[in-house]
């Protein structure tokens, strides 16, 4: 059974010839462990249907389960759910760190005894020990965003909704929130991660959906998504020279052939026909020409697809 699953929902803000469909049959599951990468440009959806998820806001049409229950049906169910909007807005900047967690976590009705355990042992675990009794104003923006993934996880919920969670801090920062994240996705937390930086997203998820104008416009694993946008264009480095015969067997071939280069544009079994002409000649580098997220974002978005890949591969 899915952590989360939101199934068609659908928003809409106004009225009349200021009607605005914000969200507009939306679908997503998470299972335990699992990351989702939830992408889109600015406008396209991605607030308000997290806010639904959250239960900020409910939906003209469509359900949200949490581990098989809708949360606005049963409000125990929102216990299972942990948040992080808009950085490390969900803390208050002029307390501590240990205060801040121990306060949420009274809230999430933690005994003032259980609530300070519990801090104590998440600071511990993010690294924040040395930080506990300093007000979060003054720590790096990166210590921010740990506090407030600490609250988000006070009262151990099986699901966490987190926006640009590496938004504005420093490189060093930014490795260690995504270790904290995988470590988390690991130890059977579900998370729904929005961000606007897909360098993060292609390190982190585990699947991707790619929002537009209120709708899903792909949804599939990272790596199968990415192989989709994938060229079949390898470029190939080789030691010594070609025979005269050799660069013309490559160009009857389809392949570009320079001195110490060659470019081919095909399938698999034409890149081994290549790989043997070139015998005995050394093979220095062969790279494929990969796409990476970003690329694939800006073609979807830009209502650009994948040509389909050939049967032989």
């Amino acid at each position: 059974m899915p952590v989360l699953l939101a199934s068609n929902l659908h928003k809409s803000f106004g009225s009349g010839d200021k009607r605005v469909d914000a969200v507009q049959n939306v679908s997503l599951a998470i299972d335990a462990g699992e990351i989702l990468a939830f992408l889109g440009p600015n406008g396209a959806g991605k607030t308000t249907t997290i806010k639904i998820i959250a239960g900020l806001i409910a939906p003209d049409s469509g359900s949200v389960d949490v581990l098989g229950s809708n949360p606005l049906n049963t409000p125990s169910i929102f216990q299972e759910i942990g948040s992080v909007f808009e950085g490390s807005r969900n803390v208050y900047f002029e307390l501590s760190a240990q205060t801040n967690l121990e306060y949420f976590g009274a809230l999430k009705g933690m005994s003032t005894k259980i609530a300070r355990q519990r801090a104590i042992a998440l600071l511990e675990e993010f690294g924040l020990a040395h930080k506990a009794k300093e007000q979060v104003q003054k720590l790096s923006r990166g210590m921010q965003q740990k506090v407030a993934i600490a609250v988000a996880l006070m009262h151990r919920p099986k699901l966490l909704l987190l926006d640009e969670p590496t938004n504005g801090v420093d490189i060093e920062a930014a490795e260690t929130i995504k270790d904290l994240l995988k470590n988390l996705a690991q130890n059977g937390h579900a998370i729904l991660l929005t961000t606007h930086q897909l360098e993060v997203a292609e390190a982190l998820s585990h699947r991707v959906a790619i929002i537009n104008n209120g709708s899903i416009i792909a949804e599939d694993a990272t790596t199968r998504l990415i192989e989709a946008f994938s060229g079949d264009t390898y470029t190939i480095d080789y030691g010594g020279e070609l025979s005269a015969e050799k660069v013309k067997q490559l160009q009857d071939s389809g392949c570009t052939v320079t001195p110490k280069q060659i470019i081919y544009s095909g399938d698999n079994l034409g890149l081994y026909n290549v790989i043997a002409l070139i015998h005995p000649n050394p093979l220095l580098k062969i790279e494929q020409d990969n796409a990476n997220l970003t690329n694939v974002f800006m073609r979807l978005v830009k209502g650009n697809k994948p040509e389909p890949k050939s049967a032989q591969e």
